[in-house]
């Protein structure tokens, strides 16, 4: 997080100010989302969610920010991969890690934002870890007793483990966030896959696990940064990551941003807002 941060008192007490209309914007709130994991490739463990920062920064006056979105994590359509890594999303120094892939029968998950689940090669498979104030760890996959695969972790809770009955792990649960106007949940983890059923995607994006027979696992939902499900018999390709978002807002007594490409502006509870769902940058 930004050094020199402002204490929510101070938000406040600036608010509370008077003739503060037609000054440069000294602070911003922002939201953090990078793209989800992509989901395994037979046996398919699920990708974890996109790693998601939020705090508030000082910003100076006349400097342009770059806003990265990151794409989801792609499938690799080889037998046993691994998915793929989602991109980092970035708002000036501020940077958010990509979601971590979902493990494949001959490959293991992979660290991200938050981790992707385990697999079911043979015996016990573990998730894999997320990053520290960004997300949490996949779960874990196991092949006999249960032949089942692990959930890819979400920023708000770890992905859980292969559940008896041969049944996947669900992804775990992403975070709301209410920056937007709305209250949403972001960055969900995809769940895994697994012989009789796959498991069921984390809130905030995440993809649905694939199961035995023709049980088809789903993406990521875009621009949640949630994770792919994980797919089971290669029945088709496993799930993609979701791409990520960037929402930056201040209190409306401050001016319009001087510039903004590809960002989308709107106003909610006092304050303006803007939106990007692709890369683009931001002027104060």
């Amino acid at each position: 997080m930004a050094s020199g941060i402002f204490s929510r008192r101070n938000i406040n007490q600036l608010r509370a100010l008077g003739g503060l209309s037609g000054v440069a914007t000294p602070f911003v709130e922002y939201l953090v989302v990078a793209g989800g994991g992509g989901g395994g490739y037979a046996d398919g463990g699920g990708g974890g969610g996109g790693g998601l920062l939020a705090g508030i920064s000082p910003v100076t006056s006349g400097t342009s920010y770059t806003v990265t979105v990151g794409a989801g994590g792609t499938v690799t359509a080889s037998y046993g991969a691994a998915g793929n890594n989602g991109i980092n999303s970035v708002f000036g120094s501020i940077s958010s890690t990509g979601g971590g892939g979902g493990a494949g029968y001959t490959n293991v998950s992979k660290s991200g934002g938050s981790g992707g689940g385990g697999s079911a090669p043979s015996g016990f498979t573990s998730g894999s870890n997320g990053t520290s104030g960004q997300g949490n760890f996949g779960g874990n996959g196991q092949q006999s007793p249960i032949n089942a695969c692990g959930g890819g972790g979400g920023a708000g809770t770890i992905g859980l483990n292969f559940v008896s009955g041969n049944i996947g792990g669900n992804g775990g649960a992403g975070i709301a966030s209410a920056i937007s106007g709305t209250v949403t949940v972001y960055a969900g983890g995809g769940a895994g896959s697994g012989a009789v059923a796959g498991g069921t995607g984390g809130v905030g994006g995440g993809g649905n696990g694939g199961f035995g027979g023709a049980g088809v696992p789903t993406a990521g939902s875009a621009n949640t940064g949630g994770g792919g499900g994980g797919d089971w018999n290669v029945v088709s390709t496993a799930g993609s990551g979701g791409s990520g978002i960037v929402i930056i807002r201040y209190p409306n007594t401050f001016n319009d941003a001087i510039s903004v490409s590809n960002g989308t502006k709107t106003t909610a509870n006092s304050h303006t807002i803007y939106t990007f769902t692709t890369s683009g940058s931001i002027t104060f």
